[in-house]
């Protein structure tokens, strides 16, 4: 029987929700920036109406635990622990960087994906991604870069493919990241959602709610501290 799984996301602009049950999802998404904390639970008690169970049928949470929003990892880190908690269930960490390659495989069959997310301050999260049977495989680590030419970069993927890019990374600053025009930057794949997440648990070693860390992709040199200090 496959596991009902209800996964949490809230890094980014976007709160979504998915649960997975009786193999069918259920879903809610919106674009909420400023009120994740007020609209996550109301989107959990709605999917799991919708399928007509409750948490305590749920046999693990999926988090989207970063990068993203400092507040918004911490939110969804938080909720996701708390409901775990509640029914002793296993938490399973889904970078928000690999669901949104996972989107890019969903919408549009890509096979090479460089993910990035706006991490302002002129940087973004970026990682890439290889669609490996229909799920998003990292070829890399989450990393912070500045905006100078990814594809000159020696993480880039070396492939004879197109690679296409996904995320508000590429929305914000593609001339400055793909300055050569060699990536095709998907515009309706720009922020990650809970149901991509489900798919992407399979994949991820589920931790106890306690031992669940948020995903800080920090610049060393930016985060360096100064002399004296």
């Amino acid at each position: 029987m496959t596991a009902v799984l209800l996964a949490i996301d809230t890094a980014t602009e976007q709160c979504s929700v998915a649960l997975r049950y009786q193999d069918q999802v259920f879903q809610r998404a919106a674009i909420t920036p400023r009120e994740h904390s007020q609209r996550v639970l109301g989107f959990v008690e709605e999917v799991l109406a919708e399928a007509g169970i409750g948490l305590a049928t749920v046999d693990g949470i999926v988090c989207g635990y970063g990068p993203g929003s400092f507040t918004g990892v911490r939110i969804g880190v938080a909720i996701s622990q708390g409901l775990a908690f509640s029914h002793n269930l296993p938490v399973y960490p889904v970078s928000t960087l690999a669901a949104l390659a996972q989107q890019a495989i969903r919408c549009h069959a890509a096979n090479t994906i460089v993910s990035a997310i706006d991490a302002r301050m002129q940087e973004v999260y970026v990682a890439s991604y290889q669609n490996q049977n229909g799920v998003a495989q990292a070829m890399m680590d989450a990393k912070m870069a500045g905006l100078s030419p990814l594809t000159e970069q020696p993480w880039w993927p070396a492939t004879g493919q197109a690679i296409v890019g996904a995320g508000t990374g590429w929305q914000a600053y593609g001339e400055q990241l793909d300055p050569q025009q060699q990536v095709n930057i998907l515009a309706d794949v720009t922020l990650p959602l809970a149901a991509d997440m489900l798919t992407l648990a399979a994949q991820v070693k589920p931790v106890a709610a306690e031992k669940l860390e948020p995903l800080y992709v920090r610049n060393e040199v930016t985060w360096k501290k100064l002399p004296g200090r």
